[in-house]
Parts: C-alpha cells; sequence; structure tokens
C-alpha cells in the first residue's frame, strides 16, 4: 500500500514488512510501524491518507429515534403545504424543510398479545407479533418479546455481508434515560424472535465501547494526552483535507471531556433520587446534557465509520419521565392519558414534544456541519434519520397516524408532508427502508400487511 508522496515527509516502512492481502490489517500495521499507538487508530485509520478504503457509490447510513407516549396531533400535523414552521412541534425542524418528510395515515396494525403500548414499542421496528407471554399490560392478554428482527438489524446484516459496507459495530443501539429493566416496553430493537437488544443509554460506557478506554470517569481526562504525541507525529503526513478532519475529531473529544466532566460534577452535588416504583422512573435532571453526548458519540462513531445504523432511544414506552429541565413535574406517561379538554396537560405535552424535535434537529445539524469524508457533501446528505413514536396519541392509544418524520438522504428525494392514504400498514414503510440501501426484500414482518409492497412517497 503506497501514500501518496506530497503527503509523505518521514520514511515510509518497506513494503515487505506490511501485511498484503485484507486491507484494514495492512493499513492498521502500517499506521503501527510510523510508532501510533492503539489508541490513536480509530481516529486515524478511516483517513483516506492512509489508504482507506471507500464504498463503490454513494454512502448510506440509516438512524432511529425514537421517542414515546404519543403526540399532540393538533400541535404536530403541518398544513398541505408541509411548512414546518407551522407545526408549533416540528418548528425546530424548519431549517431542514428541504431535507425532511412528514409522512401521515401510516398504522401499526401488528395485532396479537400485549397493550398498545407493548404492541408499540416491540412490533415498532420489527412488525411481527409479540410471543405470547407472561408480562402483563394495562390491559388485553400479557405478552412476550417480538417474533421478529428488527429493521435496523435486518439492514445490519444486510451491510454486513458486504465488505465494501461492513463496519466495526454494523450497528449501535444508544439510550437516553431508558431504565434499568428489561421488557416489550423497553425494547424495540431485536436481533431475531426472542432477541431484544438493550440500548446502552451511558456515554461513559459508549465512549469505552467505542475507543477502548477505561471505565473509569476520572481516566476520560487523559485521552487528549496519550493521543496528543502520536496524533501531532501523523498530522504532518496528511493532506489538508484529513488534517482538516482529523482536526474535527480531536476538537469533538475536547468538547466530549468537557461535558463529561461538567456531567460528573453536575452528578456529584444532586443528592440520588431514589428508586421507587419502576413504572414512576425519575429521569436523571442532566438528561439534556447526556443526550447531547450520545448524539455527539454516534455521529462521531459514524464519522469514523463504525457502524452504519444506530438506533437512539429516548426514556420507553409507558415512561413517567419527569422533565424538571421544561418545568415539568409531573410523569410524561401521566400526562399524556390527560383528556384533550385539560389546556394545562396538553401545552406540557406540547412542550415535551417541541423538546424531542429540537433533539431531532441538533442530530441533524450534528450531520450537516460534518463533510462526509471520501464523497461529497456532508454526512446528513449520505444519512437517513426516522423519528418514530409507538403511539399516534396518548390518551387515546391509538396505533393510527404514527407520527412519522423522515430527516436527510431519503427525504431530499421528496420532501413535504404526505398524506399516504388511511391506516397504511407501517411494515410497508419499513420495506421501503430496505429497499432505500438496496436490500430488495419482498415483504418485512408479517407478510400480509406487504402484500402492497414498499410504501412509495408522493
Amino acid at each position: 500500500m503506497m501514500l501518496p508522496n506530497e503527503y509523505l515527509s518521514v520514511e515510509i516502512p518497506k513494503m515487505s514488512r506490511i501485511v498484503r492481502g485484507n486491507p484494514m490489517t495492512s493499513r492498521r500495521q502500517f499506521l503501527r510501524e510510523l510508532g501510533i499507538t492503539a489508541g490513536a487508530l480509530p481516529f486515524l485509520s478511516g483517513l483516506q491518507s492512509f489508504g482507506a478504503t471507500t464504498t463503490s457509490g454513494k454512502k448510506q447510513r440509516l438512524i432511529f429515534m425514537f421517542s414515546p407516549n404519543g403526540t399532540v396531533p393538533a400541535k404536530f400535523w403541518p398544513d398541505e403545504s408541509g411548512n414546518l414552521s407551522q407545526s408549533s412541534i416540528l418548528a425546530p425542524l424548519a431549517p431542514f424543510q428541504g431535507q425532511t418528510a412528514v409522512l401521515k395515515g401510516i398504522s401499526n396494525r401488528v395485532g396479537g398479545d400485549g397493550d398498545s403500548h407493548m404492541r408499540g414499542m416491540s412490533c415498532l421496528l420489527t412488525g411481527a407479533r409479540l410471543h405470547p407471554g407472561n408480562i402483563q399490560g394495562g390491559s388485553d392478554s400479557p405478552a412476550g418479546w417480538a417474533s421478529g428482527i428488527s429493521i435496523d438489524q435486518e439492514i445490519k446484516n444486510f451491510f454486513q455481508q458486504n465488505e465494501a459496507t461492513r463496519t466495526r459495530f454494523g450497528s449501535l443501539e444508544i439510550g437516553v434515560a431508558v431504565p434499568d429493566r428489561a421488557d416489550p416496553w423497553t425494547r424495540m430493537c431485536y436481533a431475531g424472535s426472542n432477541q431484544p437488544l438493550a440500548p446502552l443509554d451511558d456515554p461513559y460506557q459508549m465512549l469505552n465501547k467505542l475507543y477502548g478506554q477505561s471505565k473509569d470517569r476520572e481516566t476520560y481526562a487523559s485521552v487528549l494526552d496519550s493521543l496528543g504525541s502520536d496524533l501531532k507525529r501523523v498530522s504532518k503526513n496528511l493532506s489538508a483535507e484529513d488534517r482538516s478532519m482529523l482536526e474535527q475529531h480531536m476538537t469533538l473529544v475536547e468538547e466530549m471531556e468537557r461535558e463529561m466532566s461538567a456531567a460528573a460534577q453536575a452528578g456529584e452535588l444532586v443528592h440520588p433520587e431514589p428508586e421507587l416504583d419502576p413504572n414512576i422512573e425519575l429521569v436523571n435532571d442532566n438528561t439534556p446534557q447526556l443526550a447531547r453526548m450520545q448524539m455527539d458519540l454516534l455521529v462521531n462513531a459514524m464519522a469514523n465509520d463504525m457502524a452504519r445504523v444506530g438506533s437512539l432511544q429516548f426514556m420507553r414506552s409507558v415512561g413517567q419521565a419527569r422533565m424538571r429541565w421544561l418545568d415539568i413535574n409531573e410523569g410524561h406517561h401521566s400526562l399524556s392519558h390527560e383528556p384533550d379538554k385539560n389546556e394545562d396537560a396538553q401545552n406540557k405535552l406540547e412542550k415535551i414534544n417541541i423538546w424531542f424535535a429540537e433533539q431531532l434537529a441538533y442530530l441533524a445539524g450534528k450531520l450537516q456541519k460534518t463533510p462526509e469524508t471520501g464523497q461529497s457533501g456532508n454526512m446528513l446528505d449520505h444519512t437517513t434519520i426516522v423519528w418514530v413514536n409507538e403511539l399516534g396519541k396518548g390518551n387515546s392509544h391509538t396505533l393510527n397516524d404514527l407520527p412519522i418524520v423522515i430527516v436527510g438522504a431519503e427525504a431530499t428525494k421528496n420532501p413535504g408532508f404526505h398524506n399516504v392514504g388511511s391506516q397504511i400498514p407501517h411494515n410497508r414503510l419499513l420495506l421501503s427502508l430496505a429497499h432505500s440501501v438496496g436490500h430488495n426484500i419482498q415483504s418485512f414482518g408479517e407478510e400480509k400487511w406487504c402484500t402492497d409492497g414498499a410504501l412509495k412517497l408522493g
């Protein structure tokens, strides 16, 4: 593997010392030949100056973002013009007007055991029924885990089968304030039937997973110190484009360390809230900061091509998050059960859903500000974000008119408001997402809901 001469100012190791065959093995050994430690490899091995392979065709990524307990329809849906500013909840996405599609008319028609929250959550990405089980919901018959793989994992497996699209992790399942419990209300991603995947909601553990550092938070302050000399040694050997990308990575690490340090200090000052009834979990007041840290890590991991599929799960179905940072002390789920005539509850629910839209806007903005390495445009141009919810409306527990918002690559093809019909099976949307990445399966989840084929927008 030869590097362009104009990028080099140090002696290149002899080719005989580099393992031939596997490009990743060769590249990593080459970096070590330059005296680069293992800690720096995740930051460098994706740069073109070090021979990173590029995918033939346009790079594609998919992220699912989940928020719970339905929406406020009157404040959510824009009019036929699709002007996001006319929806108080979707207004934070106005800067992405030309890259956003809002879909109305999609329903979760998967029946079977379990209450609406259970089926709404665990059938959301699987399109498959829950197994019979002994987990009792608020109504209906008890149920177990989902009986099929979720679409994110289906697409991950499709990517991982191809060397050109294979990544280190394949997918990343990230949580924000997800309670430490396992049931159909807390799991939307499934590796297969009866195989729920738990989201990782601790950014410190996520950083350790991505970059292999110690789990002890105090060690994170030394990340830059341990990498600094290596990165300085290498930076002069990079192209201008790669040097700029490396500087962006290091700036993000510095920001992450500052945020983690601040969050840790804040956590030490607040008396931990006692664990009460699991149905009334008290969300840590640092949730907004932790959410930003998790999104920063997700974007950073994808920028380094560690994964091309991701999920970002806020809380859980039936979650009783108390969003005190919004001056809301009631539990989210309890508020969602209040009647429409309760104006105070409706205003608070509107405020909660605006906050979720702001998180989506932050994620999209972070991707938009990050150039796509080796290809034209930015990361958002190559990433499709799908914002989902397990219910259409909380107090009716309806699985109709699920609030679906798509931002990024796929939405750019046909942005705006799309009333796709009445009670269109959401399996058809999942099928269309598979087709969008070239995975041309004929059905997904329950086959009967895919008889009309993949959903086409517009």
